[in-house]
């Protein structure tokens, strides 16, 4: 008697992808299908509305895009100005960059133009490319909601409609906003949405939009990435050491700060400390935050320290690290931003920082997220930071920025420069007179860290900093 065939994962192909985008995907590196797109493709690319539930990290991009570029090159439909054939809508900007980079290579492979459109950026080149004709836009709901208003763009062409990380785009309040633009498309188009989680506002926009769904859940709500969890109870006092400490060690490191001022303080104390960082938070133009994220990419600097706008839809390869030195506010966000690290299938561990006046919540937090993480008290030196993240530390430090030259005799110095101290050293910081936000490490008095400066929207390094030394005792 024969031995029955083990079942296999189909392939790309075998689902109904035509052989270009297999053969564009192979070029890519991707050659099986994760489990959300081996669940949806073949209801995506027979024209039927799709809701798709998978955590972050799961493989949900190609899950719409494979469909998106096939059906739209089967389509008989011409490219017109103005009028694009297919809108994807992405809750950020980051995003909405990273599925366009997707798409790209798909796209061509099928003679197929797409945009990106969003806002922090020109609104004349996104004009003049829509003018010239798109088949596919990805969008934040808000700038292409202004195009439309404006004239420069309609909807009424498109033919397939994504919505990505709708669970997101509900939490930001986008909600509106996406109603109006899903009203403005043919009733008769596909629909494909994706989210992490179908809260109240998600299960509004499928009931509303989507006919007769197929729906495919490949992970539960809470289901956490598949990754070792540790929370390290610390005193406050040693929190900056503790995350010198593990960013030192080879990888690439995401850290997560709860807001916007708090990344900065963190990445210049960092910095300062000798770890190559940047930072991405929303208080960062457009093309310093495309910069900063593309300097942690392709490896210019090993440590990113973000606010929550890194903890959905940001994918960059190999993060060895996540580090809440901030603990979030909420479980989702908790899953979302650990979700930075093993993504398709690589290794990961995720850390968080927490003070005794922390810990109640943390604990509640795990809970909630359904994870079972291994708590641990400890000071900076402890063996355990070795464990968590192996291999030898490494800082770097850099020369400090050349003195400013206002002595000139009858010249007025500049602006920036009538701030600054004898022989050019930066002012001390202004005395920080907010409430201390939670979690804080030296509420961003570290005297080094003036001495941060910018290089092209990407922090430069420096030397000098009191910390420099943070692993005296290992």
């Amino acid at each position: 008697m024969a031995a029955r065939r083990p079942r296999t994962t189909p392939t790309f192909q075998e689902l109904g992808v035509p052989v270009p985008l297999v053969r564009a995907l192979a070029e890519n590196g991707v050659t099986a299908p994760f489990p959300i797109q081996a669940a949806t493709l073949p209801d995506a690319l027979a024209g039927r509305d799709v809701l798709g539930r998978g955590r972050t990290g799961s493989g949900k991009t190609y899950a719409f895009a494979l469909p998106l570029v096939a059906r739209l090159a089967a389509s008989a439909a011409p490219r017109r100005p103005g009028r694009p054939r297919a809108l994807v809508l992405a809750p950020t900007r980051e995003l909405a960059t990273q599925i366009e980079a997707s798409i790209a290579p798909l796209a061509a492979a099928m003679s197929l133009r797409t945009l990106t459109v969003f806002g922090g950026t020109d609104p004349r080149r996104q004009i003049s490319a829509l003018r010239s004709g798109v088949d596919i836009v990805v969008a934040c709901p808000g700038r292409i909601a202004d195009h439309v208003d404006s004239g420069h763009a309609s909807l009424d062409a498109v033919e397939i409609t994504v919505l990505d990380e709708a669970d997101h785009m509900a939490d930001l309040g986008f909600l509106p906003t996406v109603r109006r633009l899903l009203d403005r498309t043919p009733k008769q188009g596909q629909r494909l949405l994706f989210s992490a989680t179908l809260d109240a506002g998600v299960d509004v926009l499928v009931r509303r939009y989507l006919t007769n769904p197929m729906t495919h859940s490949v992970d539960s709500a809470a289901a956490p990435v598949d990754v070792p969890h540790h929370m390290l109870h610390i005193d406050d006092r040693d929190r900056l050491a503790v995350l010198v400490d593990l960013a030192a060690a080879p990888g690439r490191t995401l850290v997560f700060a709860r807001t916007k001022r708090r990344a900065k303080t963190l990445t210049r104390q960092l910095v300062a400390a000798g770890i190559p960082a940047t930072e991405l938070h929303g208080n960062l133009a457009q093309g310093a935050r495309s910069r900063n994220l593309q300097a942690f990419a392709n490896g210019d600097v090993t440590t990113l320290v973000a606010t929550d706008i890194a903890a959905r839809g940001i994918h960059v390869d190999d993060v060895a690290l996540v580090v809440h030195a901030d603990p979030p506010a909420e479980y989702k966000a908790y899953l979302h931003r650990s979700g930075r690290t093993a993504r398709g299938g690589a290794t990961g561990t995720v850390v968080t920082l927490m003070t005794a006046d922390q810990v109640a919540g943390v604990r509640q937090l795990a809970r909630q997220a359904g994870i079972a993480p291994t708590t641990t008290r400890l000071r900076p030196g402890h063996q355990l930071l070795d464990e968590i993240a192996p291999g030898p530390r490494t800082l770097v430090p850099a020369p400090v920025p050349a003195p400013v030259d206002g002595g000139r005799t009858g010249e007025k110095a500049p602006r920036r420069a009538r701030r600054r101290g004898s022989a050019g050293q930066p002012a001390p910081e202004p005395r920080q007179t907010r409430a201390r936000e939670s979690g804080t490490a030296g509420s961003g008095r570290n005297p080094a860290a003036s001495s941060t400066r910018r290089a092209s929207g990407v922090v430069a390094f420096s030397a000098g900093s009191r910390l420099g030394s943070a692993r005296g005792t290992r």
